[in-house]
């Protein structure tokens, strides 16, 4: 590991080149194109990606979706101090308006949440989720409590609890989008292939596809393979450390399918480049190469806190389409690690100047 620092991953970005709203119509992003060995950059637009892939490339994508996981509860009371496992409820204690958002499934009917104002929810309480017409459509008790507003959950078993989250909650908009999310967002917030529900933000990268791209790619004799990995906390939560050798990321859940371990293998050994749309990709991919030691990759599901910065050795991924992200996020660093960091800053400082639109809803570079 080097001594790098995440303050060496800063970059000054103007707010009014945050993205806010999605393209008028997918597809029509602007798109940087990098040649990492010379460096040298190319302005175009995502619709010329067909062109840029060779006949053979193998095209990896997420199929994650993401779930409506930003709800609003309010605090219905807390379990009895004296007897915490009797099951009775103190219904005297007050109530009030929370904001919860779900970050990861950990069992049946658990789920770990960021609550905010988190200080003022106990460990014992329980909330009650109400559907539009008013009545509860979900209730959860606190079982755990975390750091930094985290909480772990215990809904009460429900017929189709992702059905009722579809009708109570809420798109999980970023933080640095600052508005509302909107009807569209349902639709614009998902890529074209998501399948897999379990997400709490989008693998942006796919956001940019079309079905009419995904036709010209296989006309052009592009394979595509799909693996799923969803996206959890990490995404949202800052470094909260100087060294990059401090950082720890949470864990997130991914499959490796037979299909994908299969296009996977087949590729390595026919000496074809693998293309990962995504840093989500990417992290799978890296993380099941490691996991394999060298041999063929076996379909297996599991968790991943792969940490990808300067000096790693990739092992799977030739290409990367991704999208701009957060200065001294642990995502800017994995794209210098693929394609140096004097690179990658540069490349951002050129898509300042030239007005790119950043971060989820914003414009996309490929690394080749």
């Amino acid at each position: 590991m080097t001594n790098l620092r995440v303050a060496d991953f800063d970059f000054d970005l103007p707010p009014e080149l945050i993205a806010q709203q999605p393209p008028a119509e997918r597809g029509l992003s602007r798109m940087l194109v990098m040649n990492r060995a010379t460096g040298t950059l190319r302005d175009t637009t995502f619709a010329e990606l067909p062109a840029l892939l060779n006949p053979g490339d193998l095209l990896v994508l997420n199929e994650s979706r993401v779930i409506p996981a930003r709800l609003f509860a309010r605090r219905a009371s807390r379990m009895s101090a004296p007897a915490p496992d009797s099951g009775t409820w103190d219904s005297t204690l007050p109530t009030g308006k929370i904001e919860v958002f779900l970050t990861e499934e950990t069992g049946e009917s658990l789920w770990r949440a960021l609550v905010k104002p988190g200080r003022k929810v106990q460990v014992g309480e329980r909330l009650i989720f109400p559907a539009p017409t008013g009545e509860a459509a979900l209730e959860a008790e606190v079982i755990e409590r975390g750091p930094f507003g985290e909480r772990l959950l215990r809904f009460k078993p429900v017929n189709d609890f992702f059905s009722t989250l579809d009708r109570i909650g809420h798109i999980p908009l970023p933080p640095y989008i600052r508005r509302s999310d909107a009807a569209a967002d349902r639709e614009r917030y998902q890529t074209v292939f998501s399948r897999e529900p379990g997400s709490v933000a989008a693998p942006t990268a796919g956001l940019h596809f079309t079905p009419q791209i995904l036709a010209e790619l296989a006309a052009r004799g592009v394979e595509v393979a799909r693996i799923t990995l969803h996206v959890g906390l990490g995404t949202f939560a800052p470094l909260r450390v100087e060294s990059l050798d401090q950082v720890r990321l949470h864990r997130e859940r991914y499959s490796l399918s037979a299909s994908a371990a299969e296009a996977i293998n087949r590729a390595r050994r026919e000496d074809r480049r693998i293309v990962a749309v995504g840093t989500t990709v990417v992290r799978t991919l890296e993380h099941c190469a490691l996991q394999s030691k060298g041999c063929p990759l076996q379909p297996h599901s599991g968790e991943t806190d792969i940490f990808i910065s300067p000096g790693f050795p990739f092992r799977l991924v030739g290409a990367l389409l991704t999208n701009f992200h957060l200065p001294q996020s642990s995502l800017l660093m994995l794209v210098s690690a693929f394609a140096g960091r004097e690179r990658i800053l540069a490349a951002y400082a050129h898509a300042v100047q030239q007005k790119y639109r950043f971060f989820s809803y914003g414009d996309c570079i490929y690394l080749t």
